[in-house]
C-alpha cells in the first residue's frame, strides 16, 4: 500500500500555505496526502459568511485537483481549545488516516488558533492512544513542524530543509487558488495574492539557506540518523 502523509493546521489554507511543494511532491510519488484542516465552521469567518458549504466544497475541490484529500473537523475560529473532547476528536481523525509521516503547525504563533491546533495535533499524533485508549494505535515514523510565515509564527529555527524547486509553478498556484475562494473571484495567475507573494519570499530564503533556489524548512520532532552519503 501508498504511504501516507498527513498534514495538520487549524485553517483550510495553512498546509498549502506552510508546504504545498512538500505535499506535492508526496503526491507525485504515490503517497496518499491527506489535509486535517480542525476548523470546518466558518460561520463566524466574514469572509465565507453567507456562503460557508460552497467554500468548504470548492476547497476541497481545489485540494482534489492537486491530489491531496482536504478533511475537516467541526471547530469555528477562537471557539476551540485543548480539553478532552478536542483530543478526542483530533485523534480520532489521526487514527482514521493512519499517517506515516505527518506536519504540524509550530506551536509558538501570534495566533491562538494556530497555537490551539499545534497544542492538539502534537498529543493526538503522539499519545492519541492514551487518550482513545486505542490499542491499535500506530504514531508516525515521523512528524514535522513547519511555520506559517511572519506576523504569525515565533522563535522558529528549522533543522530540515526540502527543496521544492522543481514543484514550485504548481504549489504557489494551489496555493493562489484557495486565497481566490477566499476573495471569491476566479483565480487571476496575472495578479499574485499577498500571501503568494509572502510565500515565494520566503521559499526564496529558505531556498538560499539550503542552497536552493525554492524550499520549505522544518523542525524535525526527533533525531533521526540519516543516509548522507
Amino acid at each position: 500500500m501508498s504511504p501516507t502523509l498527513l498534514a495538520m493546521g487549524a485553517h483550510y489554507d495553512d498546509c498549502v500555505f506552510g508546504i504545498p511543494g512538500i505535499m506535492l511532491q508526496a503526491v507525485r510519488k504515490h503517497y496518499r496526502v491527506v489535509i486535517l484542516a480542525l476548523i470546518g465552521d466558518y460561520t463566524n469567518w466574514p469572509p465565507a459568511q453567507g456562503r460557508e458549504k460552497d467554500f468548504l466544497a470548492q476547497s476541497v475541490r481545489i485540494c482534489k485537483d492537486y491530489g491531496a484529500e482536504l478533511r475537516f473537523l467541526d471547530f469555528a475560529s477562537h471557539r476551540f481549545d485543548v480539553n478532552l473532547d478536542s483530543k478526542r476528536a483530533v485523534s480520532r481523525a489521526v487514527l482514521e488516516v493512519k499517517p506515516d509521516i505527518a506536519f504540524m503547525l509550530w506551536y509558538q504563533d501570534h495566533h491562538h488558533d494556530h497555537v490551539v491546533a499545534a497544542t492538539l495535533s502534537k498529543i493526538a499524533l503522539r499519545h492519541g492512544d492514551r487518550v482513545l485508549d486505542a490499542g491499535s494505535y500506530k504514531p508516525p515514523k515521523a512528524i514535522y513542524a513547519y511555520d506559517n510565515g511572519p506576523r504569525h509564527t515565533i522563535g522558529f529555527e528549522p533543522n530540515t530543509y526540502v527543496d521544492v524547486s522543481p514543484v514550485w509553478p504548481d504549489a504557489i498556484e494551489w496555493l493562489g487558488k484557495l486565497m481566490a475562494i477566499t476573495r471569491n473571484q476566479p483565480y487571476d495567475r496575472a495578479k499574485p495574492d499577498p500571501a503568494q507573494n509572502l510565500k515565494e519570499t520566503i521559499a526564496r530564503y529558505r531556498g538560499a539557506a539550503a542552497g536552493v533556489q525554492y524550499a520549505e524548512a522544518l523542525w524535525s520532532a526527533g533525531a533521526r540518523v540519516q543516509e548522507i552519503l
